[in-house]
């Protein structure tokens, strides 16, 4: 008798995106904090202690409505497109696609996520870095759709993809790390036998795929290292208020700074990363138990 199996919805993956993200936005608005600071003037906690005491408790969360709608962007996309494409190729192939095909599908969806994104992206890093600014100085916006209809009328329809290109290379290498090692994982953990396809296993998996891209392994240095200057550049494009001539330029001007420069808010993005990584897949598979498509596998 044929065995009934549920398969995601095609927006899960953007709702377990955000279900993460509500945990830890405050790590990723402390990395930005880092990342925009001309020298290095503060670390991780005295920046945390800084927004708290000037601003409060509830200043961790300053940008949150942005960060959500980042996430059912890049994410959506890029689970939407990953996993639907998979589904279809594997049923037409006898048994789970080969790890290099999915590093290769990761990476298109990555790369696509990433462009899509871009736009509420920009106004996530604007609105969490908002608060640093002089009053006179500050953006203001009251949400993110405040946030990409400003940008589109006072800067014009392009300046909303300012960063794509960082944004879609950096897409690029957290997909394959996350959704790629996590199929990988799972698939793994299930074929020893020893453990069901619950949340014990989807723990497993999701904390092996985090770890591919934290610094204490060597793959996840590699990953970090190659992430982070992306990831900081990114930001300052996204920031920037017309200083920058393009991504060239910006990379010079941060080069000025000192090599160390392009690592700035390395330690709040890979602490944030376990978690996000850990807690997104845990999210999606409930999602997807519960919720899914029924199939007969």
């Amino acid at each position: 008798m044929a065995a009934e199996a549920r398969v995601s919805r095609w927006y899960f993956g953007g709702l377990a995106s955000c279900g993460a993200a509500c945990c830890t936005h405050p790590l990723d608005l402390l990395k930005v904090h880092l990342q925009t600071q001309q020298e290095v003037k503060l670390r991780m906690t005295g920046m945390a202690l800084r927004v708290v005491r000037s601003d409060g408790v509830l200043a961790l969360y300053n940008g949150l409505s942005a960060s959500l709608c980042r996430q059912m962007t890049y994410s959506l996309t890029r689970f939407a497109i990953y996993e639907t494409v998979r589904d279809h190729v594997a049923k037409g192939s006898e048994g789970p696609l080969p790890f290099y095909k999915k590093v290769l599908l990761g990476s298109i969806s990555g790369c696509i996520g990433g462009f899509v994104g871009t736009p509420a992206d920009m106004v996530n890093v604007r609105m969490q870095n908002d608060m640093k600014l002089p009053p006179n100085q500050r953006r203001n916006y009251a949400h993110a759709m405040d946030g990409l209809y400003r940008v589109a009328r006072e800067e014009g329809l392009k300046k909303l993809f300012s960063g794509a290109s960082m944004a879609s290379s950096r897409g690029m290498l957290v997909t394959v790390g996350q959704l790629s090692c996590y199929d990988q994982a799972k698939q793994l953990v299930l074929s020893t036998g020893y453990l069901s396809d619950g949340v014990f296993t989807h723990f497993v998996a999701s904390f092996i795929a985090a770890i591919g891209d934290k610094p204490p392994s060597p793959q996840g240095g590699c990953a970090t290292i190659l992430c982070q200057p992306l990831d900081v550049l990114k930001t300052r494009l996204m920031n920037s208020k017309g200083e920058y001539q393009g991504v060239l330029h910006c990379a010079v001007e941060t080069a000025k700074l000192g090599p160390l420069a392009f690592y700035k808010g390395l330690l709040p993005a890979g602490i944030r990363l376990m978690p996000h990584t850990v807690l997104t897949f845990v999210f999606l598979e409930q999602l997807r138990k519960h919720f899914g498509i029924k199939m007969l596998s």
